[in-house]
């Protein structure tokens, strides 16, 4: 049975979240893959709006097991908070229903402390985190001074790792002017929470090869977007882990070819949140209303998002990094009523043209916009569900689309409503 990766490939807020869902009817395992909870999906299911952090998209689906993989770094005590969220909301989640890896990296208060203290103290360029310590997190799997779920089962590994990272963290915190952490207070805390996330944990590896063997269909969620991967992104102003698709595997403990396809979530223009380069990036009116229109606010941190035009450039290169077979693409009704469209086909920098964003932070910073202009549409395009219901201009848009990115769309979302969606290639088709 085919498995799916679902990676964002533009900088995140790419309508994944209903995307996930929408696929996860058609699934029996929905496995998260990295980032934390600074990432936000919301989803619109029968008229309820659920908006997640930590959890897969596949919890408000009954009848699926939701997985954190061993990508991810989890904040145990906001888990829990968002576990009762989502409970009453009406959604049962047990540990017959989510699973998280005994080897995930556990986000501690120190960790928050110290992004926001850094962001707050910045003399040169701040990154624009979401303070919820993510990237400290990171650093410490990293630096191997974490504690991680399977930690929490025995009381003097604890106390070890806990001291580990103490001698790291306290020497950066003098630096900074911050206290010590206490450490006998920081234990306390994981000792009480420990029985409730110790419930869920498992060896997710060893689950989704045997959910595999048995023939069931897993999708693994990502978070963010290929553009903010540590790797591939625009470098600083990323997130602190790897986003593209074959995190999916190192993140939840399958190999390679576990993945069948890889689908890509791409707005049908461009936003983001936060520092950082963005070539098509608009201050006008036509920014303006492309934020209105797409209500671009995230669902973390409610900051308004940057909006821009469709960079096609971009987007053909996240593609070739995350190997997509497909994309979604989503918002296509914010596009309605504009007589004008641009997509972005390339770059000039110091007189030269660029088909790809250059590596060097100076230079993307440098990089100017090379368009070409599409009429737009008059008709409207929300509530859309087959290429029938779509005016002319509107799929020679998505035509232009699939030819600049050099990857064919497999589906076409053209409303937050899950039903609202065009499918041309279904993901897990054999």
């Amino acid at each position: 049975m085919a498995n799916v990766v679902v990676v964002g490939t533009q900088w995140g807020d790419e309508g994944k979240g209903k995307i996930v869902d929408w696929l996860s009817e058609r699934a029996d395992v929905i496995a998260r893959f990295q980032g934390g909870h600074n990432a936000g999906h919301t989803l619109v299911v029968g008229g309820e709006v659920y908006k997640l952090h930590a959890l897969p998209s596949g919890v408000v689906r009954g009848g699926k097991l939701s997985v954190i993989g061993n990508g991810v770094v989890l904040d145990p005590w906001h888990l829990l908070n968002e576990i009762e969220g989502i409970r009453a909301q009406g959604v049962d989640i047990t540990p017959e229903t989510l699973m998280i890896a005994e080897n995930t990296p556990l986000i501690l208060p120190f960790h928050g402390e110290l992004d926001r203290a850094r962001e707050g103290q910045s003399t040169v360029a701040k990154i624009g985190t979401t303070g919820r310590g993510i990237g400290p997190a990171y650093e410490d799997k990293v630096g191997r001074r974490a504690i991680r779920v399977a930690d929490l089962a025995d009381d003097a590994t604890l106390e070890l790792r806990v001291d580990r990272a103490l001698v790291h963290h306290n020497a950066l915190r003098a630096g900074l002017g911050l206290e010590a952490i206490d450490r006998d207070a920081i234990i306390a805390k994981l000792r009480e929470i420990a029985p409730e996330i110790l419930k869920y944990a498992a060896p997710v590896w060893k689950v989704l090869t045997e959910r595999r063997r048995a023939g069931e269909r897993i999708l693994f969620e990502g978070a963010q977007g290929a553009l903010l991967d540590i790797d591939f992104g625009t470098y600083p102003f990323v997130t602190s882990s790897n986003v593209i698709a074959g995190q999916a595997a190192t993140g939840t403990g399958v190999g390679p070819n576990a993945i069948d396809f890889v689908l890509g979530i791409v707005k049908a223009y461009t936003t983001r949140v936060g520092e950082g380069p963005f070539p098509t990036e608009l201050d006008d009116d036509d920014g303006q209303r492309l934020g209105e229109r797409g209500h671009e606010f995230g669902t973390t941190t409610g900051r308004k998002r940057r909006c821009g035009w469709f960079d096609a450039c971009l987007v053909r290169q996240t593609c070739a990094t995350s190997g997509v077979s497909g994309i979604a693409l989503t918002k296509l009704d914010v596009l309605d009523g504009f007589e004008t469209l641009k997509i972005c086909t390339g770059y000039e920098l110091d007189g030269e043209r660029y088909d790809y964003l250059p590596t060097a932070a100076d230079q993307q910073a440098r990089c100017t916009p090379v368009y070409e202009e599409m009429p737009g549409w008059s008709e409207s395009t929300a509530g859309a569900r087959s290429w029938a219901d779509l005016p002319a201009q509107a799929i020679k848009y998505i035509r232009r689309i699939e030819e600049l990115i050099q990857c064919p769309v497999a589906m076409v979302s053209t409303s937050p409503e899950r039903d609202d969606t065009i499918l041309v290639t279904d993901p897990f088709s054999d």
